[in-house]
């Protein structure tokens, strides 16, 4: 079973004394078995005749159960609101039978609070905003990106090299017993590409279809896995098939591939011109957000809940399962650590509380012009943009993503009107290049 990551001491955690009165707990407990005798079907009575007796005597735990949960909820809301307590999580009720007496029980009620946040000073931080103008050299570099993502392969017979895509079976040992992440069937991956460790495609370049190879690899001393960093293994792998790229001419057959329906290759050079406008424009903001966040997170030291990193790492083991599953490795899934998610959940959690404790100092809330604008915005790149802007009206959860985007930059340019800005020029090819993940092999 999977145990939370806590710490021995908790700044945040707090304890309250509850007295529940045991005349005022009887006459909850008699409501609730009432209540419940008007549709209880009991042998040999009819519902709502049943007598108190006989109810209590068939629902008694449950009716003092019931009743006990109701009482302590109400006593921990009124000590809690009377406290003036900010309660993150829901709190863990222990007995207390040394101040329990013959007409009262006492309990004890232990929580965690949310921390108190003083904006912090961002006079003394630098944020380097990317800068990268649009030119023709760059459409051409974005049309050699739009060949290879429809690129085309077929099998050969030969080594599979660098830009070949292959398909393996993989298996792998440390000392001698599998491990997390280790195994999959059919796993396709393009060589050079950085989809694999170095050293597992190294060990694949130069096979044929057909043919298997065991050797030994070493996982890098930074490894996402503490447990696997720096740890060698023993790998068995079968190459089920190499296939070899093939890309498209820039043809009129290619422009209507792209949505240009009478092929012209001036409307295409324009609208992919257009497309990686937006597309720059976006990737500058997600890497000025970045460092807007690692800003954040430098000028900020607060504890933070347990329950809330807590209820973070099950949603990200959560995440990395179905991504796993999806990558055909669902079978070591149960083995996940919480421990791996530890860290990257605390960062989350932190940066969620300072976010929402500016939002709220500063006044950061999305309006509806600003809302109205990201959709637009959103639209523009579409077909029937007034379509895709009516789809994300439609829908509340759908919405609530356009204003927590609208937030973000709000948080963002509060942080940039503070800090210290420079422009750096970026590299086309830096700025697209997509963060590939190693695959757990």
């Amino acid at each position: 079973m999977e145990q939370a990551v806590s710490a021995p001491q908790n700044p945040l955690e707090r304890r309250l004394a509850l007295s529940i009165e045991r005349v005022a707990l009887d006459k909850e407990m008699e409501s609730w078995l009432k209540q419940k005798g008007r549709s209880a079907k009991i042998p040999g009575f009819r519902p709502g005749k049943t007598p108190l007796s006989v109810l209590r005597q068939q629902f008694g735990k449950e009716a003092r159960h019931e009743a006990l949960s109701r009482a302590l909820q109400a006593a921990f809301g009124a000590r809690a609101a009377e406290e003036r307590l900010n309660i993150a999580g829901m709190p863990r009720i222990e007995a207390d039978d040394s101040a329990s007496s013959g007409t009262h029980l006492a309990f004890q009620a232990v929580f965690e609070v949310f921390p108190e946040i003083a904006l912090g000073d961002l006079s003394g931080v630098t944020i380097e905003r990317p800068v990268l103008e649009v030119t023709e050299a760059e459409v051409d570099k974005a049309l050699e990106m739009l060949r290879r993502q429809r690129v085309r392969y077929h099998a050969v017979e030969s080594g599979a090299a660098k830009e070949d895509r292959v398909v393996v079976d993989f298996f792998g040992s440390k000392n001698g017993e599998p491990f997390p992440g280790g195994e999959a069937k059919d796993y396709p991956f393009v060589l050079g590409r950085g989809m694999m460790l170095p050293a597992f495609e190294a060990a694949v370049e130069g096979m044929r279809a057909g043919e298997e190879k065991e050797f030994d690899l070493t996982f890098p001393e930074d490894y996402f896995s503490k447990e696997m960093a720096g740890q060698k293994v023993a790998f068995k792998v079968h190459v089920k098939q190499v296939t070899t790229p093939s890309l498209p001419e820039v043809d009129a057959e290619f422009a209507r591939a792209l949505g240009i329906e009478d092929g012209d290759l001036v409307k295409m050079r324009a609208e992919v011109e257009g497309n990686l406008r937006r597309e720059v424009k976006k990737r500058i903001e997600a890497r000025v957000q970045t460092q807007v966040m690692d800003a954040l997170l430098k000028v900020h030291s607060i504890p933070v809940p347990y329950v809330l990193v807590d209820a973070e790492i099950r949603r990200l083991m959560e995440s990395a399962r179905q991504d796993l599953a999806a990558r055909g490795m669902s079978a070591q899934t149960p083995m996940l650590q919480p421990a791996w998610f530890a860290e990257r959940a605390k960062t989350r959690v932190t940066l969620g509380l300072i976010v929402a404790e500016i939002v709220k100092t500063e006044k950061l809330e999305a309006s509806r012009d600003q809302v109205k604008a990201l959709i637009e915005e959103m639209a523009e790149t579409y077909e029937k943009p007034e379509e895709v802007a009516a789809w994300y009206q439609a829908d509340a959860e759908r919405l609530s993503s356009i204003e927590a985007l609208v937030v973000e930059r709000n948080v963002a340019q509060w942080v940039l009107s503070r800090a210290k800005v420079t422009d750096a020029p970026v590299a086309f090819e830096e700025l697209m290049k997509s963060a590939s993940a190693n695959a757990a092999a």
